[in-house]
């Protein structure tokens, strides 16, 4: 089941947006640390807020529900972390995020990247933690497997290329 915050902010009174938030992440590096306490945060503010509270990643497809809400958001909190790039789900939410405001036709939708101890170039250039297989096709790759992939390394590419917020554990 999906978690949304109670209130909403005054500030999005007058967008037409469901959502004033949506939080994407990797379960598993940062539910029960970062992302909790950003969501609190965020719902204490006065912040109507997308969060998926399941463990839905069942093949890697979306489901309609979390569709609808990128849809129905209006600034996406990207949580990179270590794990990220090895979801197909995350990157497909961040495919669905990356298109979904491209392609806005009011401009006004905002992703802001935060790359918890994780550095921003390595997301960008898909290297470390985000060299993984799902970002570098095998050599028996068909074409939709091929053109998948590429498709997911431009959403990292051009959400990493955007400002943002970088947690490093060593500062």
């Amino acid at each position: 089941m999906a978690s949304t915050s109670t209130k909403t902010s005054s500030s999005s009174s007058n967008l037409p947006h469901k959502y004033d938030v949506f939080l994407s992440f990797r379960g598993g590096d940062t539910r029960t640390n970062f992302v909790d306490h950003l969501y609190a945060g965020l719902v204490a503010n006065g912040f109507h807020t997308f969060r998926d509270d399941e463990q839905l990643e069942r093949g890697g497809e979306i489901s309609s529900q979390l569709l609808d809400a990128i849809e129905e958001s209006h600034i996406f909190l990207v949580v990179f972390s270590e794990n990220y790039a090895d979801s197909r789900w995350c990157l497909n939410e961040l495919l669905a995020i990356i298109n979904s405001t491209e392609f806005a036709r009011d401009k006004s939708r905002i992703v802001l990247p935060i790359f918890y101890h994780v550095n921003p170039s390595d997301v960008r250039h898909q290297r470390g933690s985000y060299a993984t297989r799902h970002t570098s096709p095998v050599e028996d790759a068909d074409e939709d497997e091929v053109a998948i992939i590429e498709n997911w390394k431009n959403a990292l590419t051009a959400a990493a290329n955007l400002s943002g917020y970088h947690v490093d554990p060593n500062t």
